[in-house]
């Protein structure tokens, strides 16, 4: 079994240490770091390749949730917090899943079990399942290989370890997330505009304020995506008086 690596980000020394404990039982699991708040965290990633990350959600400084949003982390998230009216905004996040404090060694381990098959899905599809090639590109559903056209794909929506493609014909669901996808699709055709939305640029009708239109759907337009979809999609090709 692949070894996996790990950090905790928590204020509370006990419970970093509840944490690694629990870590120190699971044989395929590395502690690569233990972190008091979120920047030393930061520091760390920068320079390290990290798997799985524990992170508490109230901080000083810099609180677990704004982290999330200001960090571009490739890895797996797990909230650890003791908070949990926080957890639907953990999961607009991408978050994997929330363990609320004190945990229990079952719930951490059936958490981590999960963070290890996303993982390996995701190093599966990268190689077989999403291959692109030219003008198309193959997804695994109802157990057979799928090949989409770029032109024929109008939108893609994220349903955590999952996503729906929706074509000018059908719709698929494949065990892929969003992000994985996202990193192997043509930027000249698609963007990711909100955390749960990929659509393609060339099926545009129109843009509002916070939706773009395709067909007769409304796409949310997310604000943190916005400005980047805009400067790359739009501005270029805007008409001007």
């Amino acid at each position: 079994m692949k070894q996996l690596t790990c950090i905790i980000v928590d204020d509370e020394p006990l419970a970093r240490k509840g944490v690694s404990l629990n870590v120190k039982e699971i044989s395929w699991l590395e502690n690569a770091g233990e972190f008091p708040n979120a920047i030393k965290a930061n520091d760390f990633l920068k320079n390290n390749s990290v798997d799985i990350m524990f992170l508490d959600i109230e901080m000083p400084g810099l609180n677990g949730l704004d982290f999330l949003r200001s960090l571009k982390f490739d890895g797996v998230v797990i909230l650890t917090t003791a908070y949990p009216q926080f957890a639907l905004d953990a999961f607009e996040l991408d978050v994997l899943d929330y363990l609320t404090k004190p945990i229990q060694f079952d719930r951490f381990f059936k958490a981590v079990n999960r963070a290890r098959e996303v993982l390996e899905l995701k190093n599966k599809s990268e190689g077989v399942a999403a291959e692109m090639t030219d003008d198309f590109f193959y997804i695994r559903s109802d157990r057979k290989y799928v090949k989409l056209y770029y032109e024929n794909v109008l939108w893609i929506k994220g349903l955590k370890d999952y996503v729906m493609l929706f074509t000018k014909k059908e719709k698929y669901m494949t065990a892929l997330n969003i992000k994985t996808i996202n990193a192997q699709l043509p930027d000249s055709i698609f963007a990711r505009v909100s955390k749960s939305y990929i659509i393609n640029v060339n099926e545009i009708e129109a843009i509002d304020v916070d939706t773009i239109l395709i067909g007769e759907e409304s796409i949310p337009l997310g604000n943190s995506y916005k400005e980047d979809f805009l400067a790359k999609h739009v501005k270029g090709k805007l008409f001007k008086r």
